[in-house]
């Protein structure tokens, strides 16, 4: 058996332990909640709230970076990198019999959009807070992660295709916060040399 061979095996025994051998009911009902956009509404806006009261000055910068973050972890994942990877979900998998407790969604699943999205978003906004505020912002990782748990436990995605999702989305948001700082600290070196020469 050659090494894709055995990942595939382990990912498929890792996502049968979560998505059937972890199942309970009452978790059925939660992570149905964990994975929906509407539930984590209250986290963004008083994300947003925060951003506008404590950091004004960055506000806007924040907010088009953070869009321009999702905007290219969301297209590069389902656009571009599922068509070429072309890794059928375990939902589509008939070889695969395990439950299914959300909608399965689209054929392919590598990488994972949702953890993508979410581990891009958590990385940017980290970072933010981190080298602006001095700030550790770790329950970002604990809501990526729960977001992306629950992806495999409700059976629309391996574990693998978390991983990879998980893995560049951290790096598109490491991408867009230097790029995001360069213009930061571009920004405040032209207030501070406005306001030496008035």
């Amino acid at each position: 058996m050659d090494i894709l061979s055995r990942l595939q095996e382990a990912d498929e025994n890792l996502f049968h332990f979560i998505n059937t051998d972890l199942s309970a009911p009452w978790l059925d009902v939660f992570m149905m909640l964990m994975r929906n956009q509407y539930t984590w509404l209250p986290v963004y806006a008083i994300l947003l709230f925060w951003f506008f009261k404590y950091s004004k000055e960055y506000f806007l910068l924040v907010l088009v970076f953070s869009i321009i973050t999702f905007a290219l972890t969301d297209y590069s994942s389902a656009s571009i990198l599922k068509p070429i990877l072309a890794r059928t979900r375990p939902c589509h998998n008939t070889l695969l019999y395990d439950r299914l407790v959300a909608n399965c969604g689209g054929m392919y699943g590598m990488p994972s959009s949702h953890a993508c999205n979410h581990f891009g978003l958590a990385t940017f906004w980290f970072l933010y807070a981190a080298n602006i505020y001095r700030q550790n912002w770790y329950w970002l990782w604990a809501w990526a992660l729960i977001i992306c748990y629950a992806q495999v436990y409700v059976g629309v995605h391996y574990p693998g295709d978390i991983l990879a999702g998980a893995i560049l989305g951290g790096l598109y948001g490491l991408l867009t916060f230097k790029v995001f700082y360069f213009f930061a600290m571009a920004s405040a070196k032209r207030k501070k040399k406005f306001l030496l020469q008035h």
